[in-house]
């Protein structure tokens, strides 16, 4: 079936290296992600990108070790452990997850996280302006999202009364999400039931729990998991005949409906930014967190099919700004 994407816009290589510790060696970049790694190589190359903006090219002057935890959050700590001891100048932990295994196994290197959410409750950083410890990045949560998610399978669905949530517990950036969905369904009378997932093996029940609820629609939460199993999870919706709105782009370019969301792939290019400050020598610690200035609407097209779109915003998002 062809796809069409519909998206509205809301809203010099360095000569010296003042992190480098391990003699006539290039920098080091450690990435830890809680996918798999099939799913995580669009935002590798998004991220690499940004680098060579910047004038950096992998293997000539930087180099990149990589660690993933396919779907399995319990690995993570291990991971972490490993990469800190290759003594890497920074650590990208692709997600809030990867973010807490980083920072409980090292105080002192520093961590980029493109996709960081919920880090001053978590104690991640002391506040988005002022970080304040080695962990900084760019945060993909934007408060009142979710609800917005809710409208619109509403729109998917008219008269929708009763919604599905595919909620991973095991990921920080999750219980946000959810609490803003309670409310949201409260305020609108839409019942909200939610199937639980801890791993990639817990889909398929959970899928079917949701369906045997006969909710009118699901909506799929923003997770490290649930993003890496996204053609998995698009498989088993078809199959169930269940109508899924997600949070981000690449589950509709691998089989889902429709998403409403921030733009990942450009967390993970910005997240380059970052790398560079903190090799030329900026603490993590004075790198203030980035909220998205982007959303964007995707959805898959075929006969018939519906194209929403957003409205623009002219700043980037604080948290508690309403999303239009």
């Amino acid at each position: 079936m062809k796809r069409r994407e519909f998206i509205t816009l809301l809203g010099g290589a360095a000569a010296a290296w003042p992190r480098v510790t391990r003699a006539q060696q290039r920098p080091l970049v450690a990435w830890l992600s809680g996918g798999a790694r099939a799913a995580s190589l669009g935002f590798v190359d998004a991220f690499l990108e940004g680098m060579r903006q910047l004038g950096y090219v992998e293997s000539r002057n930087f180099d990149v070790v990589y660690r993933y935890a396919d779907g399995y959050a319990e690995r993570l700590p291990a991971l972490a452990k490993e990469l800190v001891q290759l003594k890497p100048n920074v650590i990208l932990a692709a997600a809030t997850g990867q973010a807490v295994a980083a920072k409980n196994a090292t105080a002192t290197i520093p961590i980029v996280t493109p996709a960081l959410a919920d880090a001053v409750h978590l104690r991640l950083i002391a506040s988005e302006a002022r970080p304040g410890g080695n962990v900084t990045g760019i945060t993909p949560y934007v408060t009142g999202l979710p609800a917005k998610q809710m409208e619109l399978a509403r729109e998917v669905v008219p008269g929708a009364r009763k919604i599905g949530v595919l909620n991973d517990i095991n990921d920080p950036k999750a219980p946000p999400q959810w609490e803003e969905l309670q409310a949201a369904g409260q305020a609108l009378g839409v019942i909200v039931t939610a199937a639980e997932v801890r791993s990639p093996d817990d889909l398929v029940n959970a899928i079917q729990r949701l369906r045997d609820e006969r909710p009118d629609a699901v909506i799929v939460l923003q997770t490290s998991m649930l993003l890496s199993e996204r053609q998995k999870i698009a498989a088993i919706a078809a199959a169930s005949r269940l109508p899924m709105i997600y949070g981000y782009r690449e589950h509709v370019v691998d089989g889902g409906l429709i998403s409403y969301g921030v733009d990942l792939r450009d967390c993970f290019r910005r997240s380059a930014v970052y790398v560079d400050k903190i090799l030329k020598g900026t603490e993590p610690s004075d790198l203030p967190v980035e909220f998205p200035t982007k959303l964007e609407l995707v959805i898959k097209d075929g006969e018939g099919a519906r194209s929403y779109r957003a409205a623009d915003a002219a700043r980037p998002r604080r948290r508690g700004d309403r999303v239009m």
